[in-house]
């Protein structure tokens, strides 16, 4: 059996007050990256060695600069960009020392936590129709609307338009009290809550009374081109095909479009085909188009929540497979033998 090469390295950092906060409290930070890698860190001033396999230990100081930066940029380091960090390490997610996939608003300063968020925001730089695919909790639509804000705080846009269908209601909204706002708003509240994460509170009044920035149902979108505007379409799992197509039409010139949704949890009536699966079937062969597709090991809520994705997931293979099987008996017939 081969025996693993060890290595031992040591890291300098010039600033000793920054070095201190990237270490952690009671050494916190460097603990969590010696238990994920299987390293061992001896922290001595601004010195840390690190010892242990090869590649471990080059993963282990890729990490240990990555939040070095980080804190040069004067950007936080605490336990969620550590683990964060290592993530994107272990899952081969490139450079994590990039500071271009920094978004900066007014609120916050947002990077990457894994190698597709990574990934979904580089697209989004360089494709003007982006599909954003995969379980809740990945950052999907939280990342889309910062780089919405982003842009519309550069100037590259003048405006954000962010809707989602409103498609529990169906042909009930009549039904329910208020007016045409009050009856959508609660289906539109989870891309307020995306707004109020990167802007103050009265700057998203403001920009939404001077038509800058604009959330609304799906169907407000008919008969519209948006032009100069960061258009981002929510929950396209829940539309149809033809609303779909009629979405994208929609794209203007120095536009750029982002549709996000999961294909797992399709609200639609049995039988009504999706228009976000419609439009990854149609159209995902097409030239300037940009397909992203997260995982279970993007989610960055309560570690819980991947587990749950997870099952969920597995139990639906399951049961494909099942159905699958049946179908193909049926097809099959008893046999003629014995």
């Amino acid at each position: 059996m081969a025996k693993r090469k060890n290595r031992s390295r040591d890291l300098e950092f010039d600033d000793n007050s920054l070095a201190l906060r990237l270490f952690g409290s009671h050494h916190s930070h460097l603990a969590r990256i010696e238990q994920k890698l299987e390293v061992a860190i001896h922290a001595r001033g601004n010195v840390v060695n690190i010892s242990g396999p090869l590649a471990a230990v080059d993963s282990a100081g890729e990490v240990l600069e990555g939040l070095y930066n980080r804190l040069e940029r004067g950007q936080e380091v605490g336990g969620d960009e550590v683990d964060a960090l290592l993530r994107m390490v272990t899952n081969g997610a490139g450079d994590v020392t990039d500071a271009d996939l920094t978004i900066r608003t007014r609120k916050r300063h947002i990077s990457p936590r894994s190698s597709n968020q990574a990934a979904y925001l580089r697209a989004i730089d360089q494709f003007q129709l982006v599909f954003g695919l995969g379980p809740a909790g990945t950052g999907k639509t939280f990342l889309a609307v910062a780089k919405g804000v982003e842009s519309l705080f550069r100037g590259d846009v003048d405006r954000i338009i962010l809707s989602r269908p409103a498609v529990e209601a169906g042909e009930q909204l009549g039904f329910l009290p208020g007016d045409m706002r009050e009856k959508v708003d609660p289906y539109l509240r989870p891309l307020y809550d995306a707004l109020h994460d990167m802007m103050p509170g009265d700057q998203v009044i403001k920009r939404m009374e001077n038509d800058e920035i604009e959330v609304a149902p799906l169907a407000f979108m008919r008969g519209r081109t948006l032009a100069n505007a960061f258009v981002i379409l929510d929950e396209a799992q829940n539309t149809t095909a033809v609303q779909m197509k009629m979405f994208l039409t929609r794209l203007g010139e120095n536009s750029r479009m982002v549709v996000t949704g999961d294909l797992s949890q399709v609200d639609l009536p049995r039988g009504v085909r999706s228009g976000l699966r419609d439009a990854v079937d149609t159209l995902g062969t097409t030239k300037g188009i940009s397909f992203v597709h997260f995982s279970s090991e993007d989610v960055m809520r309560h570690p819980l929540v991947a587990h749950i994705v997870e099952a969920y997931d597995r139990v639906d293979r399951q049961r494909k497979k099942g159905a699958r099987n049946k179908n193909k008996d049926k097809e099959t017939g008893p046999s003629d033998e014995g």
